[in-house]
């Protein structure tokens, strides 16, 4: 009994520090809104497009922000979740056509993280950021040989002649293959359009941009990808013009985090069990 209590005390609290975790700042003076977007951007994580567009909503409704700036420090992640991000972004800047956005790569910018930077008025990295990969891939395993070597046979039983898609037990199906390959290039496709839609005329190279590669900084800046070489702390005192910079990312209480890593874990595991990784901006 006392067990049990001990473990209901310690649900209402962590319920308590949840539900005040995502209190919003309140600041009257002029000020910068930051909202960070670190590690895989995918459902269940930290970086989600749920979570990380309350926070963009709430830096753009702020009375007293002059700007937003987006620091990204990503490798990228899903699509889905990468363009509703980016989407966002577009949407807010339509409804807040007086404060303009600026994308701020750290460490890397790359496929999805990129995609979401591309959503921005500028983009600024470090000289030695990585950027781009503007690419899909979908990672798997193939074991056909290894069970049949060993004398197993596989059975799967379904219903459609397709329900058993690119299972990593059979053998290679060319068709099969070849249609994954017409979703992959249609899912790049999608984010090439975000790109130009959002670098426009500034990109060049557009062959080798498009091409999956990762570039440094101050490479990047030489094919257009990025506007300038500065912090996030430069680009508030020197573009944007304001000192204070207040961040509107939505804090993960201990409960939720745990709860995510959870989750995520499980869905990788059994994803690894199938030999599959899922389709990722990487």
């Amino acid at each position: 009994k006392f067990a049990v209590l001990a473990y209901l005390i310690i649900v209402f609290l962590v319920i308590n520090a949840s539900s005040s975790w995502e209190e919003s700042p309140k600041v009257k003076s002029p000020h910068v809104g930051l909202v960070d977007i670190q590690g895989i951007i995918l459902e269940g994580s930290e970086a989600n497009a749920d979570r990380l567009s309350q926070g963009l909503r709430k830096a753009f409704e702020a009375e007293n922000t002059q700007g937003i700036i987006i620091r990204i420090n990503s490798p990228g992640g899903s699509p889905v979740q990468s363009g509703l991000v980016y989407r966002e972004i577009r949407r807010l800047k339509t409804l807040h056509s007086d404060k303009k956005v600026y994308a701020v790569i750290t460490d890397v910018g790359a496929s999805g993280g990129y995609y979401v930077a591309a959503a921005a008025d500028e983009i600024y990295a470090d000289p030695a950021s990585l950027v781009g990969s503007i690419g899909v891939t979908s990672p798997g395993f193939g074991f056909s040989d290894l069970i049949q070597n060993l004398g197993i046979e596989r059975r799967v039983y379904t219903a459609g002649e397709n329900k058993a898609f690119l299972d990593p037990f059979l053998p290679r199906d060319e068709a099969q293959v070849a249609f994954f390959n017409n979703i992959l290039s249609d899912v790049h496709q999608q984010f090439i359009d975000a790109v130009k839609q959002g670098r426009g005329d500034r990109l060049h190279n557009e062959e080798t941009v498009f091409s999956g590669l990762i570039w440094s900084g101050r490479q990047a800046l030489g094919l257009g990808l990025i506007d300038g070489l500065a912090s996030a702390g430069q680009v508030a005192r020197e573009i944007i013009g304001v000192e204070e910079v207040v961040d509107y990312t939505p804090k993960v209480s201990p409960f939720e985090r745990f709860a995510g890593q959870l989750g995520v874990t499980m869905v990788d595991r059994a994803a690894a069990l199938i030999g599959y990784d899922g389709m990722q901006l990487r």
